[in-house]
Order: C-alpha cells, then structure tokens, then sequence
C-alpha cells in the first residue's frame, strides 16, 4: 500500500489544475455529494445580526497558504495554522527566516486557496523525482529544487500556461486529485474550528474560484458561513480552464445552500486585470443582460474587492479626467490582464473599476428592472505567504520570494511573464472593515451581505456613513449612530424618497496609530434624462479648514506633505484626526436613481519601498513610487425615486 501511495504521487496525478479537482461539475448535481443536513441547524443560525451595528471588525478575506498551486510554487512554506496564528497576533516565523508579528491582531480571516490543484505542487515537489514519468513535470519537479529561483520559474511557468489552456494532460484527472483535495479541505475545517473563538476571532472557511480565460482575471473568493459540519460536505469548486460561464459557481453555490442549509457568498476581486471582463454591460454571449441574470449575479455577488496587494480598482483616470486622486495603485497593473498575454485597450477599463461598474449598474437597471452591480466594497491582502499584514512598515510580499530585503522593490515580477511590472507595483494592501453586531461567523457575513462595510488599503480608519431626509449638525451633539439608524438608513442600504434632498451624516477617525486625514468626499455617480451614465465628487469636509479655504475653482488645496525621505517618517503636523459632518446634495435630481459613496484620503505618508530604502539599502528603479494617500472607501448608499404609476 504504501508503495502504490508514492507511485500516485509520483507521476503527478496529484496535480489537477483547472479541470475540476472537485469531481467536476456533473458530480455536484448528484445527491450523494451532499448529506442534508436541514435538521442539524447550527447555534450561530440562531444568532440575532441585524440591527444597529456598534462593533467595527477588521480581517482579510483573501489569504492564500502552501496548499495555494501557486504559493507553494514561490515558495512559500506556511500553511493554514501558521496563518491564523499569525491573524490572531501570534508571533511565526516566515519562509525564509524572518520573525513576523502584526502590531495590532485582525478580528477574522479567510483562508482562500485556489481551488484548481489544492496542495498540487507542494506534492510535486515532496514526490520522488524517479517516479515521475511526465517529461514538463518531471522538469518542473527538478526546477523547484534548485531553490527559489527555480520555483519561481515553474510558478511562471504553470501561470502562463494555465492562461493558455496548455497544460500537460496528466494535470487534468479530477478523480486522482479527489482523496488529496479532500484530505487538505476537511483538515483546514478541522484547524477553522480549533482557531475560531466567538467574540474574540473569528475563522472562516472559503477558497478562491480562479476562472482565468486566456489571462483575463475573474477570480472571486468564495466565503462560508457555516463550519466544519456543512463544508465538509462539499469540496471547493474548480472552474475549469477555457471559459467557463460565471453562472456555473452560482449553481454550485446554490447547491450548497439547498443540500446543506447553510449559506455562502462570492467577493470578484482583482477586477483591474481583467481587461473589461469583470463588469460587462452585455450578458453572456454578448447578447442583452436579461433581469434573471443581474438579479442572479446581485443576490451571489453582494461585495466586491476594490483594493488588494495587486492594484487598486476604485477608479482610473481615463475614466475619471477630472478626478484628481483617481490613479491610486494603477502603476503596472494597466498594462494588461493578470498574465500579461494580453495588452490592455483603452475600452478595456469601464469593465474593470468599481465607480464605473456602479454607473453601469444603474444604468442596467434602467434597461431591465434589476442593478447586477449593486454591491458593497471591502480590501483584503490576497498575500500568498500566509501573512496577512497590510501595514507598509511590515509587508511581507505578494510571496514568498517577495520577502523584505535590498531586491525585491525593483525585481521583475513572475505573473506568468516577466513584461513591465516590478516589485515596487505590489500595494501593501488592504483591509476589510465590517460594521457587525458581534464577531461571529454569524454577524460577520450577515454584515457582509447587507453591505454595511468598506474598504481601506491599510490603515484603520473609522467610517460611518448615514443617509436620510432631515439630519443636521445638532445630530452630532448627541448619540448620532443611534439617530442615522433611527432616521435613515447605514451605507450598503437603500434610501427610499422623502422631502427635499437627502442629506448624510459622515464621520471619519483616522487609525489610532496612524496618519491625519486629508480630507473625505463624496463620489456620487447618475444616468441622466439622455441614459449618460455621470459622476461627481465633492470635497465635504477636510483637514486644516481654518487654513486650507476652497480656491475661486471650487477645488480644495493639496494638504501638504511632511514625508521625510531620508528617514521614511511623517509628521502628523497637517491634517486633522476627526472629520465630520453633514452633506446634503446641492443637485439633487428627485427623479434620478444615484448611488453615494465615501473616499476618505489621508495625508501623505511613505510606503514599503521606501522602508526597505532605509533598512536594507535597497536601489530603487526610476520612477518609483516612495509615498501614497491612503485612502478607505465605503459601500454605497442608493437613492431610489418613487416609482410613478
């Protein structure tokens, strides 16, 4: 026996990327997948998780473990365990050595590994080389011994590849890759229950979708509400190489749901790169979006991931000339999809960021009934060391090869090519922040799927955000919170029509540890009486008024900078570290539908890069970027006219 059990591993059956490791999807419409489990209702169904909302958690909901095909490939040896000790404040060691500790733990986290060939190539590698009879894995096996640099070319390698549905035929057996797949996904709900604490850390159980066709980047994160009795009973779901419809997760999803009773969520995320594929104004196939498709894709969709270590997707100039902070982390990532085979087109980016897919949302729903795009927005890292820190002070990479030293700032970077992006593009981002009435499994997805959360590419800053018809700044002087949920309704929600124009309480603090706030805006997006789809941003209240008046343009002054390059310090001299108010809309339109969410800036402060100029020397390339605003962003708050007739 044992010796048969290291033949299958050796010749790679292991190792089924994008063809359905789960069985395939015949399998998940049999019964015997599942075991219904209606009557086995859990404690945490029971919970009460509406209503206000007094508790601000923070997590990531995307990190990737030595059973990520591709973390391993970098080189990463961490897994699971490692991971929520880490999230949960425990000091652990890294790949390479390094002591890595977060100054401040998170509240819950997701482990997210892909799907497609879970644990494949850390059993490539630990196969017996004689074994293999494939010559590219036999050679794939060889490279990653050589070291870091050998499994960082196999890790390409198999990107790039993957991209081009031109894998070895041996990687495409679902049923050789069952008993293994199995194994990891119930042993990581196994250690989920052993880490999950209700009311001090919360552990979820999830993995990454990761449809790729040709390069083009449609991944989401699939996120479980329930524990180990209900995702045992089902393995994650691998989309498969080509191009799979969308529709097929759903379905799986759906699934779940009905066999199991529990209940789950998908979070797209890296939509930058998927060359206007994320959030198309046609269905599939090109043809008209009908109401069942965008009430479908709404309903399993609820959040999006607007930020993460791969680029920032709330905005792009090309989109938005008159933004003047639009840009943020679009540096290498708007050169072309996730595996660079394909250049990006101009017209590629409505399709690819946040602000636009609000706009497209509405303007879909003028045509059907239904907005698909009507989600919320949270950050998470998608950091695949195990590590989920988005602090710049204490960035530990995109991988393992990524780790802190002199190189990696400038290193071309492994996505399948090695063309125009470099290490110094990686963000050290972000954060999900969850408005929840405990830190429960319960609480935090239910948070999730009333979109009462938003997003930051780091730092902690406390946002709220209220609309209504009769706030005032007297509300501030008294229990405000209370007062938005009594008279109005928290971002995420829907605001029904009332008299005049609405108006929105807006508080934000910045990170306690943290820098000053520049300012906060509000991004407001419409179609207007012609079907153009529009959108405005309005500076409502910033640091340092007294002295920073509105120029005769109507713009708010830079706030300043107080970054000392030489140190890779700031002062928090500028800025202030409260900002409040209340906003009513100047061109209110009664009869157009509008969505109205919050930008939050903070004042200038340096990034990794420059952390690593200081500590170990690093030679940074021309043009890189040594400082940033970073910024949060909330869900939107939708405006709904009265229906006439």
């Amino acid at each position: 026996m044992a010796k048969k059990r290291v033949i299958i591993l050796g010749t790679v059956a292991v190792i089924a990327i994008g063809v359905g490791l789960t069985y395939g999807w015949r399998q998940w419409q049999e019964k015997s997948v599942f075991a219904d489990s209606r009557s086995a209702q859990l404690v945490s169904d029971k919970e009460v998780t509406s209503g206000p909302a007094m508790k601000l958690l923070w997590g990531d909901t995307h990190l990737h473990t030595a059973n990520s095909i591709d973390a391993f490939g970098f080189g990463v040896k961490l897994g699971p365990e490692e991971a929520l000790r880490f999230a949960r404040g425990e000091e652990v060691t890294s790949t390479w050595g390094l002591k890595a500790k977060l100054e401040r733990p998170l509240d819950f986290l997701v482990i997210a590994d892909h799907s497609g060939g879970l644990g494949a190539t850390k059993a490539l590698y630990d196969a017996p080389g004689f074994l293999i009879r494939d010559p590219t894995l036999r050679r794939w096996h060889d490279e990653m011994h050589k070291g870091p640099e050998g499994m960082q070319r196999v890790t390409a390698e198999l990107i790039d590849r993957v991209g081009r549905n031109d894998l070895p035929k041996s990687l495409t057996d679902p049923e050789r890759q069952r008993k293994t797949s199995t194994s990891i996904w119930t042993g990581q709900g196994t250690l989920v229950e052993r880490y999950n604490e209700p009311g001090k850390f919360t552990a979820f159980m999830g993995f990454e979708y990761t449809l790729m066709p040709g390069g083009n980047n449609l991944h989401r994160v699939v996120m479980f509400r329930d524990g180990k009795s209900r995702t045992d009973q089902v393995l994650p779901y691998d989309p498969g190489q080509g191009d799979t419809p969308i529709s097929q997760l759903w379905d799986y999803m759906d699934n779940y749901e009905k066999r199991t009773g529990g209940k789950v969520l998908a979070i797209p995320h890296n939509s930058n790169l998927s060359n206007g594929l994320m959030f198309e104004l046609v269905g599939p196939g090109g043809g008209p979006m009908t109401a069942d498709y965008a009430r479908r894709r709404a309903a399993r969709e609820p959040v999006v991931e607007i930020t993460q270590i791969k680029g920032d997707s709330e905005a792009h100039p090309f989109l938005s000339p008159n933004d003047e902070f639009a840009g943020y982390g679009t540096a290498g990532w708007e050169l072309g999809n996730l595996t660079m085979q394909a250049a990006k087109k101009p017209q590629d980016f409505a399709g690819e960021y946040i602000r636009e897919a609000l706009k497209r949302g509405l303007a879909i729903e003028a045509k059907t009934g239904v907005n698909p795009y009507k989600f919320g927005v949270i950050g998470s890292t998608d950091s695949h060391t195990a590590l989920a820190t988005a602090d710049e002070d204490n960035f530990f990479g995109k991988h393992s090869g990524g780790e802190p030293d002199a190189t990696r700032a400038s290193e071309a970077q492994n996505l399948g090519t090695r063309e125009g992006r470099f290490g110094w593009h990686y963000l050290a981002g972000g954060y999900a922040a969850v408005w929840a009435t405990a830190n429960t499994r319960a609480a935090i997805f239910d948070a999730m799927m009333r979109k009462e959360i938003y997003a930051t590419t780091g730092p902690r800053m406390t946002v709220r955000f209220f609309g209504g018809w009769d706030f005032s700044a007297g509300d501030f002087s008294g229990n405000w919170v209370t007062a938005g949920y009594k008279r109005g309704v928290p971002m995420g929600a829907d605001l029904k029509p009332g008299k005049g124009a609405p108006s929105f309480l807006i508080s934000a603090l910045k990170d306690p540890m943290g820098a000053n706030l520049d300012r906060v805006q509000m991004v407001k997006g419409w179609v207007d009486g012609s079907g153009q789809m529009q959108e405005k941003i309005f500076d409502v209240v910033w640091g340092d008024a007294d002295t920073r008046p509105r120029g005769t343009n109507g713009k708010v002054p830079a706030v300043g900078d107080t970054v000392d390059i030489s140190k890779a310090s700031y002062s928090n001299s500028i800025g202030d570290p409260e900002l409040q108010t209340v906003w009513s809309d100047p061109e209110f339109v009664a009869s157009q539908k509008a969505f109205y969410y919050l930008r939050v800036l903070e004042i200038p402060t340096p990034r990794w890069v420059l952390f690593d100029a200081i500590r170990y020397g690093a030679k940074l390339l021309p043009g890189t970027e040594l400082k940033s605003q970073e910024r949060a962003y909330s869900s939107p708050i939708w405006y709904n006219p009265a229906k006439v007739g």
